[in-house]
């Protein structure tokens, strides 16, 4: 499921065993050289002993809510992560760079990301000059930089410059008409002999004003109709699946109550896919994933 970077950033990372919040997503590390997020930094109390990373590939699902993660043993503090020093050092963003052709026309910033399976960016979303949004997909991005994104877009969308317009040729002038000879005078019509005045016509009686019609009413209008629920997409799936198969044969560490009185599971008892299947109707997923052990 494809994910704008503003649907990540600044949800809470919750560990699905501990049941306890580990921090706030903060950034993005940006992969330029595979073009995909490598890791999402993470902010917590303990934010002034140096950054924390989350690789990408240890997220479980990115919800409405949160971020899940299987344990807290999945975050990496600044000794662990050598792999990821280069990126850090490159600091590359993408959203506010600016986007660029390879023939040097500039067509507007990033501002925005969308990231799909596996962290890859799919397509970025640019603004130009004028406040016009459009979308670049990866497959026409050739670099991803500190200050600039360079891409390739479709042949026939890049901006001309002066120099590729041909100029229009030069119109020659037309010749100038010959002059048209002189009419002949016309000879002046003969006096006609005076009329004898006609009578006045009686003036006709004014109509009386018509009453306007008036207007029809409006026929009721018809309901709107309700719109229609998404599928849920195959990763939706993907993910739900992976949540399900972890949670079976666990166990609850308390009472799962549904919002009208009715118990889910007890505390003790072990997790089946019954359980599971009053949990999503009940819209308890998420704090029966909390409550394990």
């Amino acid at each position: 499921m494809t994910k704008k970077s503003v649907e990540i950033l600044g949800l809470p990372v919750i560990s699905i065993t501990e049941g306890r919040e580990l921090g706030m997503s903060k950034t993005l590390l940006i992969d330029a050289k595979n073009g995909q997020v490598a890791a999402i930094t993470i902010e917590d109390e303990d934010w002034y002993r140096g950054v924390k990373l989350l690789p990408y590939s240890s997220v479980i699902a990115i919800g409405h809510d949160a971020v899940t993660i299987t344990n807290s043993e999945n975050i990496l503090t600044l000794e662990d992560a050598s792999d990821y020093e280069a990126m850090l050092d490159a600091n590359i963003r993408i959203i506010g760079t600016k986007a660029i052709t390879k023939s040097g026309t500039i067509n507007g910033k990033v501002n925005e990301i969308f990231i799909g399976e596996g962290g890859k960016v799919e397509k970025v979303q640019i603004v130009d000059p004028n406040g016009v949004e459009s979308e670049i997909m990866s497959d026409q991005i050739s670099i991803f930089g500190k200050q600039v994104t360079v891409i390739d877009p479709p042949i026939g969308e890049e901006k001309k410059t002066d120099d590729d317009v041909a100029p229009a040729p030069a119109e020659e002038p037309a010749p100038a008409p010959a002059p048209e000879p002189a009419p002949a005078p016309e000879p002046a019509p003969a006096p006609e002999p005076p009329k004898a005045p006609e009578p006045e016509p009686a003036p006709a009686p004014e109509p009386e004003p018509q009453k306007e019609p008036e207007p029809a009413p409006e026929p009721p209008k018809a309901p709107e109709p309700e719109p229609e629920k998404k599928p849920e997409s195959a990763a939706d799936k993907a993910t739900e699946e992976r949540h399900r198969r972890f949670l079976l044969g666990k166990k609850a560490s308390r009472d799962i109550v549904a919002d009208n009185g009715t118990v889910i599971v007890k505390a003790g008892e072990a997790i089946t896919e019954a359980v599971l299947q009053k949990a999503k109707i009940a819209n308890k997923f998420i704090e029966l994933s909390m409550n394990i052990h």
